[in-house]
């Protein structure tokens, strides 16, 4: 199984992990960053979140070949509190997100995340879940397929291209993701086609959708800032702008004074911010060149500093 872990070594060394530690790997996928975390605390322990049960498969027997100080749990990371309070474990020492999707399952064809290949219309990282793609693309209304797309994948083509599917479906659905790229083809500027893939953005925003990201990424991350020890770090490694903003929002909020005080000569204790950002890291010239799929990720750092 091949996959790259974008900032594997940025991220691993500003997690400042120290023998004993406690780490969440919130976002298992392949083992590749948790393999690196693992190797870091012989007298630790990791507890690493997936929903996706070919990835837990393989990573299990991943890990357990470096030792057995870990524990995988098959959970959406929108629950990390309350399935680690389940554990008995209430602080840890340090968090990661490796947000975005695999490697792995854009290259697997039958998830239907990719617009290179052809597949069922899917997108689901948890195979349970519901909602997949063909539902969006097939029975969402015309204004909500226009909402999604240019909310979630910023996508100024929304219109037409929504009126495309509306389209095409009446005559039949829509089930594959090439059926859908070809829709999203015809219905933008021939310039439009020549710049980027003209459905990589659709893609994005349907597989948010699908996965309802945002609101568990926020959700997710608020709950580890709570889990975090005074000195633990959390690092969130984010793919698209949406993610970006929404991360870069919430560690300024957490980080700083609230407005109405910072005029005050002296700032009370209890309004101090308990957390303060350390980095952000883009990828080298050298791993873009590696892996070109990296070329979008940031890497954000924040600390606890107090209780």
């Amino acid at each position: 199984m091949l996959h790259y872990s974008v900032l594997l070594k940025e991220s691993i060394d500003n997690l400042n992990i120290k023998d004993g530690d406690t780490i969440v790997d919130c976002t298992l996928g392949y083992g590749g960053h948790s393999s690196e975390i693992l190797k870091l605390i012989p007298n630790g322990h990791l507890y690493a979140f997936d929903q996706d049960v070919d990835a837990i498969n393989y990573s299990r027997k991943r890990l357990s070949k470096i030792s057995d100080n870990f524990t995988i749990i098959n959970s959406n990371f929108v629950n990390i509190k309350s399935k680690l309070y389940e554990e008995g474990i209430n602080k840890v020492d340090g968090i990661l997100y490796d947000l975005g999707v695999s490697s792995p399952q854009l290259d697997e064809g039958d998830r239907g995340f990719s617009f290179h290949q052809d597949a069922r219309l899917d997108m689901r990282m948890d195979k349970n879940n519901s909602l997949s793609a063909y539902e969006v693309v097939n029975n969402y209304s015309y204004n909500e397929l226009v909402s999604i797309f240019k909310r979630y994948g910023e996508e100024k083509y929304a219109n037409s291209i929504a009126r495309g599917i509306e389209k095409i479906r009446k005559e039949k659905p829509i089930e594959t993701t090439l059926e859908l790229v070809e829709v999203i083809k015809n219905n933008v500027p021939e310039k439009y086609k020549r710049e980027k893939h003209p459905a990589r953005k659709v893609f994005q925003a349907i597989r948010i959708e699908v996965n309802d990201e945002l609101n568990v990424c926020e959700k997710s991350l608020r709950d580890s800032l709570d889990l975090l020890t005074v000195g633990g770090r959390l690092c969130v490694i984010t793919f698209h702008s949406l993610e970006d903003k929404l991360v870069k929002k919430l560690f300024k909020e957490v980080s700083i004074v609230p407005n109405d005080l910072m005029k005050l000569p002296v700032i009370p204790e209890k309004y101090q911010p308990k957390f303060k950002l350390i980095k952000m890291i883009n990828p080298s010239d050298e791993e873009v060149n590696e892996n070109n799929r990296s070329r979008s990720a940031h890497l954000r750092i924040i600390e606890r500093i107090k209780d």
